[in-house]
């Protein structure tokens, strides 16, 4: 059975069922030798299962062999904590079920995720992770493999969706900043993404329900020198900016460094709140102010629905988790 692209869809136990015009228990029990049905059943599921090229996945020959479960996790970039310690969050999870976790950095590239996924396709049980490609290509990589996506929605039943919603979160650091006395208030984006991320969004909704303008707004790489170089922008473009907002804590600690360079202090010149909740947040000076995300809820939550979607339990209901951002006030705003 083929599908167009590179590779080939991995057929499933459903579709030798349909193709042998039986039901699913009938098909694992004709693969399993066991005796509840007849002899010609038997032979039809196994003369369809050869014909369509049908091999049980590594899932389900563990469920009677006892094999170890691998999950593959597509990560972008290691380099940044906040990757890092999802990273350590799953795999302490996985642990916990006895599981492997083969852990792939792409780079934050399309080529490199492409190909990263390609390869796990016959190495693991199921994928976790940060995928930016389309979702059909996606679905064509992994050839079958139950497939869990953090922070972006999805249409396919096979995937799950671990979802990122730090709208309230960003809506108190704003509300904060406007209560503090801070009028112009501006943000640092990301730079890698075509149009304005969905923390943008959070940050102009809540911008507009203090009543407030949201055009100071910056571009910034996902880096320290990203945070620096994108706040020495913004305040170039608009000097009466009093506190900054940011996509995550590591373009924050960048505009840190660069507003003690630009002789700003913080709060009391320049008033900083990031995104995600870094620990290395708290060792920074002065300490972030961030809204702040659980990476260790995060690392399990898409481990469970890895597991959900193995075993096909708790049907299409829980098909998509929430995790919250909430605000997280230190001595930077």
């Amino acid at each position: 059975m083929e599908s167009s692209g590179t590779g080939p869809r991995r057929v499933t136990i459903d579709d030798v069922a349909r193709s042998a015009g039986v039901s699913r228990q009938t098909v694992s029990r004709a693969l399993n030798d066991k005796e509840e049905i007849g002899v010609a059943t038997k032979q039809r599921v196994l003369d369809a299962a050869l014909a369509l090229g049908y091999r049980p996945s590594r899932f389900a020959r563990g469920l009677v062999r006892q094999d170890t479960i691998s999950v593959g996790l597509v990560i972008p970039d290691l380099l940044n904590p906040f990757f890092t310690e999802v990273a350590a969050a799953s795999l302490d999870a996985a642990r916990g079920r006895g599981w492997h976790v083969v852990v792939c950095d792409t780079g934050d590239r399309v080529d490199e995720e492409r190909g990263t996924l390609e390869a796990m396709a016959s190495q693991v049980d199921a994928v976790v992770g940060y995928m930016s490609l389309a979702e059909d290509e996606i679905d064509r990589l992994t050839r079958g493999l139950p497939v869990v996506l953090i922070d972006r929605e999805h249409r396919s039943e096979r995937f799950s969706t671990i979802r990122i919603d730090g709208e309230q979160g960003v809506a108190s650091a704003i509300r904060h900043l406007a209560e503090s006395g801070h009028q112009r208030i501006g943000m640092l984006d990301h730079a890698g993404r075509s149009e304005p991320s969905n923390r943008h969004d959070w940050f102009a909704a809540a911008m507009d329900a203090c009543g407030l303008d949201s055009d100071a707004v910056s571009r910034a790489d996902q880096s320290v020198e990203g945070g620096e170089g994108a706040l020495k922008d913004l305040l170039a473009r608009h000097p009466d900016v009093t506190a900054v907002f940011t996509f995550n804590d590591i373009i924050a600690i960048g505009a840190l460094r660069a507003a003690r360079r630009l002789g700003r202090q913080v709060p009391k010149d320049l008033a900083v709140i990031g995104f995600d909740g870094l620990q290395l947040g708290s060792l920074v000076e002065p300490p972030l102010s961030t809204v702040a995300l659980d990476t260790r809820e995060l690392g399990a939550l898409a481990v469970e629905q890895a597991a959900r979607l193995l075993t096909r339990s708790g049907g299409l209901s829980r098909d998509e988790l929430v995790v919250h951002g909430k605000l997280r006030l230190r001595e930077s705003a």
